[in-house]
């Protein structure tokens, strides 16, 4: 394999330290290794794991800063959509993989590489999400999957690690963390069974805020644009800033139980204040500013929508089309949404929009309306269900 190349997906943990090693000195590559920061990653971590590249003796490393990009091409969408898996999770680290892979595999159509590798097991959804990449966006290009390949253990890699004299942090943490722009994941001991909550110090963002405080999001065509009367020149930095704000609450925090790609259950824990509380705003403000039928059809949609993201469908055309009907949908979507933080929960207090269709000038639901009379409403009674009454008088007729 001498001189041939090799693009390695590379966050710097165990699995992706075994594959540079291993693709590097067992089978000879060229390993040009390229990390993907979608909103996880500190400046001084990402120098670190550029360092531990370099050490492991990666030709070059690459740092693609993917996430204004992640925000534009999916999270606007997730939004838009608003988008849970199972009505529980807000798709954090699937839809955060999908945009890795579409990084990775443009730096390796950058570098005409012969190859391409990524560090997942046989046992996830990751294996299939960047595979199936990689075959649309590169075709004929190798893919190599030496953790998945070879049914490694954690112990087999770090015995290997060991003797190539690898220096890094081989104590395994009790729990594995995923942090990006839209989520954190957690796993441990207790989401390998079908019962068990994570305990306090497992959660990456531990509880800091006592009492409640409102806060005032403002949306313009269904981005947010705002937190507290303060301005942001992109939402990805609104989302951070509501983060740092609503995460010390302990706010969203939950096990999503769900059915993976190749068809077996799994739990994983996860943190999602921001991307909870926005959803969950958002979506308030639909109620109020859109249509009974948009938003039936915007629900059933984003059900689709969300599943085929989770799958790593996110190349199908069909997605490009439902991201039109999204985008169409929210050019009402603007104003402010009102919302209580608590420990552990949060509550939306209201909305005010110009766009409002609740406006006291149509009437009041429950006590008097200004658009019609009794009489109308008589005789539409009477026609709206016509049809029925016809049915039932049919099925009368044929019991005689």
């Amino acid at each position: 394999m001498a001189n041939k190349k090799i693009v390695l997906g590379f966050s710097g943990g165990l699995d992706t330290t075994y594959c540079a090693k291993y693709l590097s000195e067992d089978l000879g590559y060229e390993i040009h290794s390229v990390i993907v920061n979608t909103g996880g990653f500190s400046e001084e971590e990402l120098q670190k794991i550029e360092a531990h590249a370099y050490k492991l003796g990666v030709k070059t490393h690459t740092t693609v800063n993917a996430i204004k990009g992640y925000y534009e091409r999916i999270i606007k969408y997730l939004i838009f959509g608003n988008c849970l898996k199972n009505n529980t999770y807000p798709l954090s680290v699937s839809a955060e993989r999908l945009s890795q892979a579409l990084h990775i595999a443009e730096h390796a159509k950058k570098l005409n590489a012969d190859a391409v590798a990524h560090g997942s097991t046989g046992a996830g959804n990751d294996q299939v999400r960047f595979d199936m990449i990689f075959h649309i966006m590169i075709p004929g290009v190798e893919i190599i999957t030496p953790i998945r390949d070879m049914k490694l253990s954690r112990e087999e890699e770090i015995a290997y690690l060991k003797s190539k004299g690898v220096e890094m942090n081989f104590e395994k943490a009790a729990y594995s963390i995923n942090k990006g722009l839209w989520g954190t994941s957690i796993g441990g001991k207790e989401t390998l069974n079908s019962k068990g909550m994570l305990p306090e110090e497992a959660w990456p963002t531990q509880v800091t805020k006592a009492g409640n405080e409102e806060v005032k999001l403002h949306f313009e065509k269904g981005e947010l644009k705002a937190v507290n009367d303060q301005q942001f020149d992109h939402p990805v930095d609104a989302i951070n800033y509501l983060q740092s704000i609503a995460g010390a609450y302990g706010i969203a925090r939950d096990i999503h139980v769900g059915d993976t790609i190749i068809g077996i259950k799994g739990r994983v824990g996860f943190e999602a204040a921001a991307p909870m509380v926005i959803l969950k705003a958002h979506h308030a403000l639909e109620k109020h500013v859109l249509t009974k039928w948009q938003l039936q059809w915007k629900d059933t949609l984003a059900q689709f929508y969300g599943n085929w993201m989770h799958e790593g469908q996110i190349l199908d055309p069909v997605m490009r089309d439902i991201e039109a009907y999204f985008i169409s949908s929210q050019q009402n979507v603007t104003g402010d949404v009102f919302v209580q933080l608590m420990p552990y929960r949060f509550q939306v207090i209201g909305i005010e929009s110009k766009y409002d269709l609740m406006s006291s000038k149509f009437g009041k639901y429950g006590e008097m309306n200004t658009g019609f009379t009794g009489d109308d409403v008589r005789g539409f009674s009477k026609i709206f269900g016509n049809q029925t009454s016809i049915w039932t008088s049919v099925q009368e007729e044929n019991k005689k």
